[in-house]
């Protein structure tokens, strides 16, 4: 007796996803189950899961020595995600299923009374599977909304073992799952900016950062309303592309973030990790690299309260993936890069106590700790702000006054009007929006009139700008011109602009 079989499962490492062959060869011998090409140790449990799935679709375990290779050999393979292939290896060695395999792929776990669990990263593997012409994917029941995301696969969304056999034993067809085609995001649970009394100038500057995907830092007193603001950027927002949502949601699918009634993300991330936060947790990290809070922001916000708070050393590692837009992590088992083109908004107090320059209440704290305070965000990081946003006390009138505040909607609107002029303008380029202007391109994409240039002239003399504030200011007077409709830059852009970054530049 020796009995071959080879079926086509998916595995992932990161955000990359491979082809895996599960091969199987039962032959007469000491009864055995053996699992080799380089398995973690939840691939290897799976041979006790295996067996009690078989005994509750009553199939006997063959018993014979049964050896399973999961193809490439040098590859790790981890997770419980090849737990179907190898259940369908061993009914197709044994000869108790008759229709073909060909063409199919098979990743699902299965529990011990034969259901099939859920499993994560399903997305960038329903990918693959397309990439490589798989013609049908059998996965569990939970993760078929998300699978068939992807058109031109049929999915089969598989409840248990049982329903697997009678799908291969032609005794009850599956039937593949409809294409999910997600519905158009909600704005309306989400905090809205006309709760927000007064605080125009903030307002104001906050619609730039979302306009152009400006980084920000609110800076304010206790009860100004720094939070208050931050926490409703995700309501003025611009909606997501489908590619967009395709590469956040297979960020959220590796790290099981994705439930079976939402199994895309339609609006933008918000993530607001707390300040005890470690550098793995806000970069990535683990054994095999998982995604940190960084790259759960991408295509979104990330937001961090109280960021004086912060570890110092845990913010510097924002450095990098700010400017690069991706994070590696390198570990023994491989290294792995993910994406992270995120907006950074931030907000502090002036000084521990909170209340240094504020108009009514005295400060209580000595200057040197006023600048200890402050310079717990380093010179480079604080650079890497577009924006420094005084948020003012607000005043009695504005709390007492009846008006009704603008909502979010009006000023969405405005925002997605300027993020679509700008999707025009850098067609066919990897630019995304004004914050992502290469230095090369500056010149390209920012042309200023004769005014403007010699009003950013004297600013650059008169306050011996960097050659990023420079580019900062330019960036940002880009966004206010497309907000203001306008293609050429002109002085009151500038001028606009500068001011979000003249306070910093003076200290």
């Amino acid at each position: 007796m020796n009995l071959f079989a080879k079926i086509s499962s998916l595995g992932l490492f990161g955000l990359n996803a491979f082809p895996v062959d599960v091969e199987i060869d039962i032959s007469r011998g000491q009864p055995q189950f053996d699992i080799v090409g380089l398995p973690d140790t939840v691939v290897k449990e799976s041979r006790d899961r295996i067996r009690a799935a078989l005994r509750a679709c009553d199939v006997s375990f063959p018993v014979a020595a049964v050896m399973v290779n999961l193809a490439p050999a040098d590859t790790k393979k981890s997770g419980s995600v090849h737990d179907m292939a190898i259940f369908i290896a061993i009914l197709r060695a044994m000869r108790m299923i008759n229709d073909t395999t060909d063409g199919c792929a098979f990743i699902g776990e299965l529990s011990l009374n034969g259901d099939v669990r859920g499993i994560n990263g399903v997305l960038p593997m329903m990918i693959l599977a397309r990439e490589l012409g798989i013609k049908s994917v059998f996965v569990p029941y939970d993760n078929a909304r998300e699978a068939s995301v992807i058109k031109g696969i049929d999915v089969y969304a598989v409840k248990n073992g049982e329903e697997l056999i009678r799908h291969f034993r032609n005794e009850e067809r599956l039937v593949p799952c409809e294409n999910y085609i997600p519905p158009e995001p909600e704005y309306n649970e989400i905090l809205d900016f006309s709760d927000v009394k007064g605080q125009q100038f903030a307002k104001r500057a906050l619609e730039i950062a979302a306009a152009g995907g400006h980084n920000a830092l609110l800076v304010g007193s206790p009860g100004s309303g720094k939070s208050m603001l931050a926490k409703r950027m995700p309501s003025i927002l611009p909606p997501l592309t489908f590619d967009e949502a395709l590469e956040t949601t297979k960020i959220h699918s590796i790290s099981g973030l994705l439930t079976p009634e939402s199994p895309i993300i339609t609006k933008r991330p918000f993530r607001s990790p707390h300040h005890t936060i470690s550098s793995a947790g806000l970069a990535g990290g683990g054994t095999i690299p998982k995604p940190g809070e960084v790259s759960l922001a991408h295509n979104g916000l990330l937001f961090l309260d109280e960021i004086a708070e912060f570890d110092k050393r845990t913010l510097e590692i924002l450095r990098q993936p700010i400017e690069d837009r991706s994070v590696t992590i390198s570990r023994a088992a491989g290294t792995v890069t993910y994406p992270c083109t995120f907006m950074l908004i931030a907000a502090m107090n002036p000084c521990p106590c909170g209340y240094y320059g504020h108009p009514t209440r005295k400060c209580s704290c000595s200057a040197k700790k006023v600048v200890d305070y402050q310079q717990r965000i380093s010179g480079p990081l604080l650079d890497r702000f577009d924006l420094h946003i005084e948020v003012a006390p607000a005043e009695f009138k504005d709390l007492s006054s009846e008006k009704k505040e603008e909502s979010s909607e009006a000023v969405r609107k405005r925002v997605t009007a300027a993020r679509n002029k700008q999707s025009e303008r850098f067609k066919g380029t990897a630019i995304t929006c004004n914050a992502l202007i290469t230095d090369s391109k500056l010149q390209e994409f920012c042309p200023m009139d004769d005014e403007a240039s010699a009003a950013l002239d004297r600013l650059f003399r008169a306050l011996s700008l960097s050659g990023r504030a420079y580019s900062r200011i330019l960036k940002t007077a880009r966004t206010i011109a497309d907000l203001d409709g306008s293609e050429l830059i002109r002085k009151h852009h500038i001028t606009e602009a500068a001011q979000y970054r003249i306070d910093e530049e003076q200290k």
